[in-house]
């Protein structure tokens, strides 16, 4: 039974990779029908190089489904599809982007004429070969339990290093990169990483601490004062990289995803009403005295106020008002692709107003869909999260979603007023190998977590052995097989499947009866009746005999 069990896991593990890889074809095949609506509506020809770029990326897709089919063969078969069509859409808007500015710019001569394109592709080389390489080389995600304080330290030391380093005028003020030796890169997107399996591990080891009961005000359980420490240092952290590095996302992901996770490992939702108050009022304090955030701030509230002739000197960027307009523009369908003008927003393909480009040429139904897509990543690793049995692989799944989805929020939202501007990159879709780097760093792991959710699921674990029945002996006693003498018989056993009716109902009081040993108050044991209520042996047996082996059928009524 087991075997068959086993073999039909198996069997649906291997109907998912099949699913998964016609998933994949479709991904690639939409991408490049994208690619070639967009070259013919700006340049009237097809796509130079679509066939190489189709080959690269149906490639690398194979290479990626070959490790999962290999080394993660219970894995969801959503999340990779899902990864590589982000990825390709990506390349697609950032080649339709790369075509407009080098016809506006080519006479200005500043670098928005440079192609972004060809080195995010580049990236997407390297980000996939570095996820297969975590799927094969990792054989279980309880491996970064090991290093929880490692990572958390190298987090640290990443997350502070941008504060020391001079900021460029294109970075409008923001410190978010780390400049070394020509390349740069932003730290803050491996940090999410890092400091997720921390948080995994460090609430895994605290959450019975944490979950405690505490005061009551209000009719909600706040949690004590010593519990509180933890939350007040991420909050400091986060506040001090608002304040130092004036970068408002990474401090909303950071806080926002430790108090999720929080209330995961809790299940205390006074955790997420004292966390929503620490970082409304720190936002709103940092916004009032930082000069920059105090300007996205009054750019978000007023975002046509730029084009007053005296308006707020506070108000440093019209972006918000271009953004705006742009998705305006689109209405339901959208101009179709290469017929709007997206690259009116300076920068518009190196930034997350990417996502004004889906709103202007596929209109609201594209911007839908594109969000579905993301919801559908997350429900996924949330889903894993479900799945998954132990408590360090649940928060992680838990943790690793939520920092897409707060990711994907603060740009949209960012871009579509809802919240003021981060800057941000758009996971998958905006020009950066930082950024899409970590983010396939995070499909990778979700890959690892739900082959391991999917593995508890499909494949039966070998059944317990269970303890051989007593033999009956004369008078009720059960003798051991073997043995010289009774032993004492048990008030709860029952010996044959059905009550013989000149069997003994209850124990033989006329027997001899041995001398009962003393209650050891070390020693418990488990009532059948009332699993959940353990008592010392003495308590047991109103006879002094030792307990009775736990069966593990119910008793009989008739015998009771």
């Amino acid at each position: 039974m087991q075997s068959t069990a086993r073999g039909e896991g198996r069997r649906l593990a291997a109907r998912h990779r099949n699913i998964e890889l016609g998933l994949l074809a479709l991904a690639v095949a939409v991408c490049l029908a994208g690619h070639v609506d967009a070259d013919l509506a700006l340049t009237g020809k097809m796509p130079p190089g679509l066939l190489v770029h189709g080959l690269a990326l149906g490639g690398l897709a194979g290479a990626a489904h070959l490790a999962v089919r290999r080394f993660a063969p219970y894995a969801d078969p959503l999340i990779l599809p899902l990864g590589v069509f982000l990825t390709g859409f990506g390349l697609m808007l950032l080649d339709r982007l790369d075509i407009s500015y080098a016809a506006a710019h080519a006479r200005k001569g500043d670098y928005q004429k440079l192609p972004a394109a060809p080195s995010q592709l580049m990236w997407v080389f390297v980000s996939v070969a570095v996820a297969i390489a975590l799927i094969v080389l990792i054989k279980h995600h309880r491996f970064f339990q090991r290093y929880v304080y490692l990572l958390m330290t190298g987090a640290l030391i990443l997350l502070a290093a941008p504060a020391f380093f001079p900021g460029r005028p294109e970075d409008f003020g923001a410190k978010r990169w780390i400049r070394l030796f020509g390349l740069s890169f932003e730290p803050d997107e491996f940090v999410k990483v890092a400091i997720t399996i921390f948080f995994a591990g460090y609430l895994m080891a605290s959450r019975d601490a944490l979950a405690l009961a505490g005061r009551k005000i209000w009719g909600m359980t706040l949690p004590r004062g010593r519990h509180v420490g933890p939350v007040l240092a991420i909050w400091v952290v986060s506040l001090l990289v608002l304040v130092f590095e004036r970068d408002l996302g990474t401090s909303l992901i950071f806080f926002g995803v430790f108090v999720v996770m929080l209330y995961v490992a809790t299940e205390r939702t006074s955790w997420v009403v004292l966390g929503v108050l620490m970082a409304v009022g720190g936002a709103a304090v940092v916004g009032t005295v930082e000069p920059h955030v105090h300007g996205r701030v009054e750019a978000w509230l007023h975002p046509l106020d730029i084009y007053k002739e005296h308006h707020d000197p506070a108000i440093i960027s019209d972006q918000p008002a271009e953004a705006l307009f742009s998705l305006g523009t689109g209405h339901l369908t959208g101009t179709g692709l290469g017929s709007g003008r997206p690259w009116l927003i300076g920068f518009a393909g190196r930034s997350d107003f990417v996502f004004t480009t889906i709103g202007e040429e596929l209109g609201l139904a594209g911007v839908t869909a594109v969000l579905l897509v993301y919801l559908l990543l997350v429900q996924r690793g949330l889903r894993t999260a479900v799945g998954l049995t132990d408590p360090f692989g649940k928060l992680l799944a838990a943790g690793l979603s939520t920092a897409l989805a707060l990711q994907v929020f603060v740009v949209v939202g960012g871009v579509s007023g809802l919240v003021p501007l981060t800057g941000k990159a758009l996971p998958f879709l905006a020009a950066g190998g930082s950024s899409l780097l970590a983010n396939w760093l995070i499909v990778a792991l979700l890959i690892k977590l739900s082959d391991s959710a999917g593995r508890t699921a499909l494949e039966p674990a070998p059944p317990s052995p269970e303890p051989l029945p007593a033999q009956a002996g004369p008078a009720g006693r059960s003798a051991a097989p073997g043995g010289p003498g009774p032993t004492n018989p048990s008030p709860t056993a029952n010996p044959s499947p059905s009550p013989s009716p000149t069997a003994p109902s209850g124990p033989d009081l006329t027997a001899p009866n041995p001398v009962a040993p003393g209650p050891d108050p070390d020693r418990t044991e488990v009532n059948p009746a009332t699993p959940h209520a353990p008592h010392t042996l003495a308590e047991q047996s109103p006879y002094g005999y030792p307990p009775a082996p736990r069966s593990p059928f119910p008793p009989n009524p008739a015998t009771a």
